[in-house]
């Protein structure tokens, strides 16, 4: 039966091919588009999310401010200041937190023979500040615990830092001057591209031991906590242990909501998901609008062509059609229409994704050369599945129309039709 209505409708299309070409090409045309946009939103949605998920895998940056209440009789205003003694209190006392250290920061300038760079934040840190912050090599190592422990004069540059002291030339295993004093370069950075950061961009940073940067300024008080929970999900708790275990040894309430700023992932994960889930979303109803024209050039052809075809029509229903079986036709001429129109159009998409390659982004914005910033258009298994939908969706819709109006046709009426 189906396979009877298919063939039946192929027939009828191929009866004036070049009308069912011309129509066809508004579908063409409108599902290359949704595909391509679908595509687009998805890939600008990755690269946004890539560029703040730079900033670390999951991780809670907290600034030292001043008390505002007055617990057991001590006075508001008390200024909070992070030192090794809070680090050992939130590992104590803080169950969800997974790592915690001390950061502070400095910019006496980094030299390499005769080539300075006086801007470049110099930060110390500790080991596990790398995996908290996705600080990952290109060349060489991160921090490791022995550094940290022996005091070790080493350093790890950003990607921007060292092309500025280095150009194309090896930099691991090469001493720099920081302030004076001598560190060798145990790795480096590629350029990151990152959409949020704090005292500077990593890219123009250098990372050092924070036992090391004592030997440079006095580390007694860190400029950050930086800390990580055991999992996404527990950031707002670990966020609570981690204030009432600095609060419990520095005396004061562990409610105070600004005695320590917090910053975290969760600050601007909505953000995120509003302006990339809006931009897919936008995208994807321009492309359907797009097709949605297409669809509209098919039913005014199915119309023009029930009119053409009543006298056909009411012969069929005098020797038995039913209904449903004139509905079924003319709907499936019209979704045959859009199946061709619809292959035709991906294919021209794949070959449009494929002649554009890259987009510019974010690489320009980084000076980044990699593509890694960039729009790639590809098409994936869900891009299609989403253009699919579309296409079905106004494809039903294109076809339903014609197809009641020439079921609802009067057999009698039809045959006597001139």
């Amino acid at each position: 039966m189906l396979m009877e209505i298919i063939l039946e409708a192929w027939v009828a299309l191929k009866r004036n091919y070049t009308r069912t070409f011309l129509t066809m090409l508004g579908i063409v045309w409108g599902i290359a588009t949704v595909t391509l946009l679908i595509a687009y939103g998805s890939s600008f949605r990755a690269i946004l999310v890539s560029g703040f998920n730079a900033f670390g895998k999951s991780v809670v940056i907290c600034w030292p401010q001043q008390t505002s209440e007055q617990p057991g009789g001590a006075r508001a205003g008390k200024k909070v200041q992070f030192e090794k003694a809070d680090i050992d209190m939130v590992k104590a006392n803080a169950p969800l937190v997974k790592y915690a250290c001390l950061e502070t920061v400095r910019r006496p300038g980094i030299a390499y023979g005769d080539r300075m760079v006086g801007t470049a934040a110099i930060r110390g840190v500790c080991p596990e500040y790398g995996e908290m912050r996705n600080e990952v090599p290109s060349e060489g190592r991160w921090i490791d615990a022995t550094d940290e422990m022996e005091r070790r004069r080493v350093i790890f540059l950003g990607g921007r830092l060292r092309v500025q002291l280095f150009s194309g030339r090896p930099a691991v295993g090469e001493t720099v001057t920081v302030a004076g004093v001598r560190f060798t370069v145990i790795g480096v950075m590629q350029r990151k591209i990152q959409m949020s950061n704090y005292f500077s961009s990593d890219d123009e940073s250098a990372w050092i031991p924070y036992s090391a940067a004592g030997d440079l300024w006095n580390t007694r008080y860190g400029a950050v906590m930086v800390f990580s929970p055991i999992a996404p999900q527990f950031e707002k708790k670990a966020m609570s242990q981690v204030l009432a275990a600095v609060a419990t040894r520095q005396q004061f309430s562990p409610t105070d909501p600004k005695a320590i700023q917090m910053f975290g992932r969760d600050e601007f994960r909505p953000v995120i998901d509003a302006i990339t889930i809006g931009l897919e979303v936008l995208l994807t109803f321009i492309g359907a609008l797009t097709l949605g024209i297409g669809g509209v050039g098919v039913m005014n052809i199915m119309l023009v062509s029930v009119e053409e075809r009543i006298r056909e029509i009411g012969l069929r229903r005098a020797l038995g059609a039913k209904k449903i079986h004139i509905k079924l036709q003319f709907l499936a001429e019209t979704l045959l229409i859009m199946l061709l129109g619809g292959l035709l159009g991906v294919l021209i998409s794949y070959v449009v994704a494929a002649a554009v390659g890259t987009l510019p982004l974010m690489g320009p914005l980084f000076e980044d050369d990699s593509g890694k910033g960039d729009i790639h258009l590809h098409i994936s298994v869900v891009t299609l599945a989403i253009s699919s939908f579309v296409l079905l969706i106004v494809g039903v819709a294109s076809g339903l129309v014609p197809a009641l109006r020439a079921s609802k046709l009067d057999p009698v009426e039809a045959l006597r039709y001139e």
